[in-house]
Parts: structure tokens; sequence; C-alpha cells
């Protein structure tokens, strides 16, 4: 790692940085994680890049980025430590495991394209042999001896692995809990209140947003309940009007089993089609 001090290209590595910063301006913050820690470790759903770039210099520790599943019996790839290049991935296969790329025509992942961005498949003595008395789940991910992760993987040029998508609209959040968005939506559809639901999440967060277009008649019920005589548009933007809805919805989610962390937390109330870009932007 290569942290500058003085013009553009200087610095020193972080092997003869690190001590003297670590004794003049990090000690405090070794102090803090007890002041033994040599090594910490992060997987179950990804770290953000901030986050890892933050503790791999000031932790005074080597901090290692890995990824495995049930079915790989655990870990099969990991960063290796004060390895700059190989933050914001999951870093190398570890000597158990084989690990390749497959396309994913239906994603537009091919494998001749020039950046490699293809589903990850392991092989391995370390591998699960199948799933109980499910020879049919089996045989969907176990193919010619490779186990198909589900996760679309871009190797990077120093050999590491950056996850980067699902194959399946199944994605974990931060906290490691998944979260299937299409049974979500189904749920969230029954309350009457609305007409249609986007969820969204990301690996980097911690709870579910949303995208709702609500039913204009019940919506101008509750305002003229309440003597509000903002028109449909404007109704889409009180917050007090979005709380009565997301209130409604969580009870709904509750009713229908959904668990606290797929629950949705914001929203949107929108009335016209909402592109992605525009979402995040007023979210």
């Amino acid at each position: 790692m290569h942290i500058t001090i003085g013009k553009s290209g200087e610095g020193f590595t972080q092997e003869k940085a690190a001590p003297l910063l670590n004794k003049l301006v990090f000690n405090k913050i070794k102090q803090a994680l007890g002041g033994r820690v040599r090594i910490m470790l992060s997987s179950a759903a990804p770290l953000p890049r901030h986050v890892e770039e933050f503790l791999t210099v000031t932790s005074c520790s080597t901090l290692l980025q890995g990824y495995g599943l049930t079915e790989s019996c655990g870990g099969c790839f990991t960063s290796i430590g004060n390895v700059y290049p190989m933050i914001g991935t999951v870093g190398v296969p570890l000597t158990t495991i084989e690990a390749r790329l497959e396309s994913v025509p239906e994603l537009g992942y091919d494998a001749l394209s020039s950046v490699p961005r293809l589903e990850i498949c392991l092989r391995g003595k370390t591998l699960f042999s199948g799933y109980h008395k499910r020879q049919d789940l089996t045989e969907e991910v176990l193919i010619d001896g490779r186990f198909h992760t589900g996760d679309i993987g871009e190797w990077q040029p120093d050999g590491a692995m950056k996850v980067i998508d699902r194959k399946k609209n199944i994605f974990k959040l931060s906290q490691g809990e998944y979260v299937a968005v299409e049974s979500i939506e189904s749920k969230y559809l029954q309350c009457p209140l609305i007409t249609s639901i986007w969820v969204y999440g990301n690996s980097f967060e911690s709870f579910l947003v949303a995208v709702v277009v609500p039913d204009r008649k019940a919506l101008e019920d509750w305002a003229a309940e309440h003597h509000l005589t903002d028109d449909y548009k404007s109704l889409c933007q009180n917050m007090k009007a979005r709380k009565y809805i997301l209130d409604e919805l969580t009870s709904m989610g509750q009713k229908q089993q959904v668990c606290a962390p797929s629950l949705v937390h914001a929203m949107l109330l929108k009335f016209i089609h909402l592109t992605y870009k525009t979402f995040l932007l007023q979210l």
C-alpha cells in the first residue's frame, strides 16, 4: 500500500510507513480495539471499499476479506494481507479449491468479452457432495463436478476475484441476511393501497428501499379524510402520505411473516415511471 506524503507518486509502502504512522497517529485506534489485534477477517457480505481502506490504514493490523459458501464448507477465496490492489476484492482461491468462470448468456456475461465477468464455478475436495434428499437441486448446481455458485465474478489483473452480481435475484444485505426481492414484492402487493412496487437493496446496506405506485382512489380517499386538497401528484410528495403507506406496508409485511431485515424501511411514492438513476438521486 502506498501512502502519499509529498509530491504525486511519492510515499512509502505500508510495511515501511505503517510503524511510524501507527506510533504517531493510529495508536489510539489500536487501543480502542483492545491493543492486541493482529489480524481481522471479513466475510458473509461485501465490505464497502471505503470501510476496508479506512481499517487497513488505521487499525494497526492486517485486514483480509474472504468469500465462501455453506456448500464450499467454509472459505474458498481470501485476499492477501497488505496487498493494496486487492482491496475491494475477495482475493485469490485457496489451495483446496479450483475456480473458473463460465458464461451466463441470459445476463450478457460472455467468456469472449473483453472483461472476464462470468459465473464463479468451484471444484475441490472441500466442496459438499449434494443437498440432503434433494437430488433435483444437486443436479441443478453440480454440473460436470463443478459447483455453480450463482455469483458473477470478475477476474482482476493480479488474479484476485471481485464479486459483482448475482445470477438469480437473491442477494445478501450487509449483515449477511439473504433477500429474495421477488417474493417480498409479491407479499407487499397484497396491500390494497398500492398497484405496483419495486424493492431494491444491495450488499453494502442493511435495509431495503422501494418505489411504490399508490392506488389513486385509496390515496385520494385518505387525503379527503385528513382534509387535504392536494392533487394526486402532490399527494405522492406528501411526507404524511408516504408515512401512511409505509406503515400499511410494514403491517402487511408483518402479517405475511416477512422477517425484519426484509421489511422496506424507506420508499418513494410515484404515479409515473421512475428510472433507476432518478430513484437513486431522489432517495
